[in-house]
């Protein structure tokens, strides 16, 4: 995909890493339309596409994403009420579809932040597994500011990242905050000198896709699941879950590299 013409570029290296860059560095990567639709297109391709063991979000440029995109809600407040809740509706369904995949997916998506993460940015990073953040990399809800309320799932990651104060003072101050304190909220997993965010990117990325994936899409499941089951639920498809990992060809591989004293050879099988 050219990366001239594509507001998400996706290119997937030789070792089953998905790279989904956000590609419009002009406005800080702000959710456009078009940047809308093909990302709604394009993170449910990556979901079902076998030779992918390993998604990355990025952003172009110098920003990860700053939100959505203020020229476009200016052309809204021409439509009537109706017409704007109407409309704005229909396009997070679509997106959520999006979300939903980055959730669902058996295979771990991280996000990779320099820069502006701000508004749907934030919920981006939330929606990922893992997050790495260059050190000058900064956060805000924002949403407050346009008065509005959090979309992108951002009121539900954050609701099971930190405590209910944190998540009302993020929401109703829309501050900004650095990429040491994301860390300490639980936010971003790592900070990292900007410099170094591409090759700890790629080293985290290709370490997770040469890892028993199938085993981490069984353990990503039970932990999405965590939220809503019984104990008595969610003991039962532990149960089940192990068993399906332990039936695999990477947990024959993974006991046979223990005993052989060598690393283990995982292919998602």
């Amino acid at each position: 995909m050219s990366p001239n013409t594509d507001k998400v570029a996706v290119e997937i290296d030789s070792k089953g890493v998905a790279w989904v860059t956000l590609n419009e560095p002009a406005v800080r990567n702000a959710l456009s339309p078009e940047l809308r639709a093909q990302f709604c297109e394009r993170i449910p391709q990556l979901e079902f596409n076998s030779a992918v063991r390993c998604v990355v979000l990025q952003g172009a440029g110098d920003h990860f994403m700053a939100g959505g995109d203020i020229r476009v809600m200016k052309e809204r407040l021409e439509w009537s009420k109706e017409e704007r809740s109407q409309r704005i509706i229909a396009g997070l369904h679509d997106i959520n579809h999006a979300i939903f995949a980055l959730r669902r997916m058996p295979k771990p998506v991280i996000a990779s932040v320099r820069g502006a993460a701000a508004g749907f940015g934030l919920s981006l990073v939330g929606a990922a597994d893992l997050a790495i953040a260059a050190e000058d990399a900064f956060f805000t809800l924002a949403y407050c500011h346009i008065g509005a309320s959090p979309d992108g799932g951002a009121s539900y990651f954050l609701g099971r990242t930190l405590g209910m104060k944190q998540q009302m003072e993020l929401a109703f101050l829309g501050e900004r905050f650095e990429a040491h304190k994301a860390k300490e909220l639980g936010i971003v997993n790592w900070v990292v000198p900007s410099v170094d965010l591409k090759f700890e990117t790629e080293k985290l990325a290709s370490r997770l896709a040469s890892g028993p994936t199938r085993a981490y899409a069984n353990a990503k499941a039970l932990f999405n699941a965590s939220n809503h089951l019984s104990m008595e639920s969610h003991l039962q498809m532990e149960a089940e879950r192990i068993a399906d990992s332990m039936a695999s060809e990477d947990h024959a591989e993974g006991v046979s590299a223990f005993l052989g004293k060598r690393k283990a050879n995982f292919k998602g099988k």
